[in-house]
């Protein structure tokens, strides 16, 4: 087989991870346009319960898919490690298995979230007056579970062999056909929110069904071939144990942003699409910070697999520095124009309060997050997922539902829905920093056995 030109092994280490994160960093931003689409046209063509709806529906979607996509995380820093310590054999299985285990996920999560929808959007005390709407879209949304479980699969399998130009070109597309069956659906034919979660759905089949057709027609190793899609019982387990800390990790981050979400429901309709707007814009935001996670991953996972821990030191350093300088500058602007930035989702002056009020608390505490996903995603790229799982478990969720159950028993006030993320973010940033200052990559390389 001809070299493979987007191998991070080699070459300069500040131009690989430049050049794998610019992809990444304009597909999610033309994936978070899409979600924020999906809003603004709700908000301005339906009303502030739509968006309310929307919003709510979002961070139980999220928690969801979370465990899911940390699935594919899971298989693609295998996979990697297999690409970079050239290992033909054990590539071509890590590849089909994961598939297999993508459509296995497809299925259960189409069950899942299909059935539990109301029940689950009961418990987080969604009001009455946008229930039925929440509902709606949930159903719709996880009714097409297999374009987006699919499409994050088939993009795991592709940027863990160092390319993430082509599911930039993919997303591109798919954004454009989400933005259309919008205006179509909702702004031109009046359907409710059902049809923007339809618009979600569809779009992202038809990404799938790009990253399908590039697998199938590559010459490498990770070549897509029907024939072999079946589960490795060996291959199948790495993957689960790699992936299973990550999928549970994106999960117990939303778990938590699900329980302040209940909080923030009994606040009524408008701190629901004022909040909802905010975690919109704020998206945009963390796009170059997932970037460079990514980035990180694949980048540490390929060279620990060739042995080289110059590189990865190296790269780790790089892609630190490029992470917080980046979130905390975003962070200045959102802080200092978020009212304008929250008017484009809804004209209302309490809706903007609401969002206003969040972004002035959190903003300047974002290179804190940023640092704490960095992190998590380093180890994840040098095999140690559990630590990560843990530290967000305790800090994102135990921490934050303690401090939110005790501290509104004394002060019953919106503004403790906004302070707990500050505070768990340096709680979580101090206990990975104390870790990773103890770590020996030997023993990764070691441990992975690759």
């Amino acid at each position: 087989m001809e070299k493979n030109k987007d191998l991070m092994t080699e070459g300069h280490i500040y131009n690989k991870i430049i050049v794998f994160a610019l992809p990444i960093f304009l597909g999610n931003l033309f994936q978070q346009l899409y979600n924020a689409v999906d809003s603004v046209i709700v908000g301005n063509f339906i009303g502030s319960n739509a968006l309310a709806a929307v919003s709510s529906a979002g961070n139980l979607i999220f928690m969801i898919i979370g465990f899911f996509s940390g699935i594919a995380i899971g298989a693609g820093v295998i996979i990697a490690r297999f690409i970079g310590a050239k290992d033909d054999k054990r590539t071509v299985l890590a590849v089909h298995s994961t598939v297999a285990l993508g459509f296995v996920f497809s299925v259960i999560l189409t069950i899942v979230g299909v059935l539990g929808a109301p029940m689950v959007l009961k418990l987080m005390s969604t009001p009455k007056v946008v229930l039925k709407e929440s509902i709606v879209y949930f159903q719709v949304y996880f009714a097409g579970s297999i374009g987006f479980v699919m499409y994050n699969t088939f993009v795991g399998i592709i940027q863990a062999t160092g390319d993430s130009r082509h599911p930039l070109y993919y997303l591109v597309m798919s954004s454009i056909v989400n933005i259309v069956l919008d205006l179509l659906l909702i702004g031109k034919m009046g359907f409710g929110v059902g049809a923007a979660a339809f618009a979600t759905a569809i779009s992202q089949f038809f990404s799938a069904i790009l990253c399908i057709r590039y697998l199938m027609k590559s010459k490498e190793a990770y070549r897509l071939q029907w024939r072999k899609v079946k589960f490795d019982k060996e291959i199948t387990l790495k993957i689960i144990k790699y992936g299973l800390p990550s999928g549970l990790q994106n999960s117990i981050m939303s778990l938590s942003n699900v329980v302040i979400q209940s909080y923030i429901n009994s606040y009524g309709h408008f701190a629901m699409a004022g909040i909802g707007a905010f975690v919109k814009i704020e998206g945009f935001i963390f796009i170059p910070v997932t970037s460079f996670t990514m980035a990180i991953t694949t980048f540490v996972s390929q060279n620990l697999g060739a042995q080289k821990l110059d590189r990865v030191k190296k790269g780790i350093r790089f892609g630190l520095i490029c992470t917080l300088l980046s979130a905390e500058s975003l962070g200045i602007i959102l802080f200092s124009f978020a009212p304008k930035l929250i008017s484009f989702f809804d004209k209302n002056k309490t809706v903007i309060e609401y969002g206003a009020q969040r972004a002035h608390i959190v903003c300047l505490f974002f290179f804190l997050c940023a640092y704490t996903h960095f992190m998590s995603a380093v180890l994840r790229g040098i095999g140690r997922p559990m630590v990560p799982m843990f530290v967000f478990l305790f800090c994102w969720c135990v921490v934050r539902i303690i401090f939110l159950a005790v501290v509104n028993i004394f002060i019953h006030t919106i503004y403790t829905t906004y302070w707990v993320y500050p505070l768990t973010w340096i709680l979580s940033a101090l206990v990975l920093t104390l870790y990773y200052k103890n770590l020996n990559l030997n023993d990764a390389i070691r441990d992975m056995n690759v």
